[in-house]
């Protein structure tokens, strides 16, 4: 079997809502599909779905992650200054970032090289556990393995989210955790300036299931 490895660099803003709804986007300006962004929602009552811009697009993040619910829609995000403008399809989300704490400022310090490296991840896992409670590495799904590498760590202090119209209540944590992979997202609103990396088994045709 072959192994494919690929790498996507740009952020993750995750946040909760007063309706129970939790929100992750993922902005990816470097990737093998080049720069799109994609939705990740779960409601409150456990249903888990994908907004994704492109067919390809979406059957690879669904591969990779576990969705009740997959749609191509087009997704947009627009950035100005601390203002994050998100649209995708039904999802209209605007929030807003405040200034970086000590953890922000301490991740940036690190030098990008280092902290995309496995040996990094794996380093990093169990602080990043106690200060976040944040995974770096793990595996979603059998022969996939992936690790994460945060560059840069902001609150998000305002946030106005609305799905197909309605408003889904005022800016709350990220809680319960979120269950599309092997990890959520900081409990706390937050936009995370991260290198994803992913490893997968390929199968070749004739293998066996």
């Amino acid at each position: 079997m072959d192994r494919e490895r690929l790498t996507f660099d740009g952020w993750i803003a995750a946040v909760g809502t007063g309706s129970g709804t939790r929100v992750v986007v993922g902005h990816w300006p470097r990737s093998p599909f080049g720069p799109f962004s994609d939705v990740m929602l779960e409601r409150a009552d456990g249903w888990r779905t994908l907004l994704a811009p492109t067919g390809p697009t979406a059957a690879y993040v669904s591969a990779v992650y576990h969705f009740d619910e997959v749609r191509t829609v087009p997704v947009t995000v627009g950035r100005h200054g601390a203002v994050w403008q998100v649209a995708a399809g039904p999802l209209d989300l605007r929030f807003v970032v405040g200034a970086r704490g000590p953890l922000g400022l301490a991740l940036r310090a690190v030098p990008r090289p280092l902290a995309s490296r496995p040996l990094w991840a794996a380093l990093s896992d169990l602080p990043s556990r106690l200060m976040t409670g944040v995974r770096t590495r793990g595996s979603s799904r059998p022969g996939c393995r992936q690790w994460y590498a945060a560059g840069d760590l902001r609150p998000v202090v305002t946030a106005r989210t609305r799905l197909d119209g309605h408003d889904l209540g005022p800016l709350a944590p990220v809680s319960p955790p979120v269950r599309f992979g092997f990890a959520s997202s900081p409990e706390p609103p937050s936009l995370v300036r991260v290198v994803s990396t992913v490893e997968r088994t390929l199968r070749t045709p004739g293998t066996p299931s």
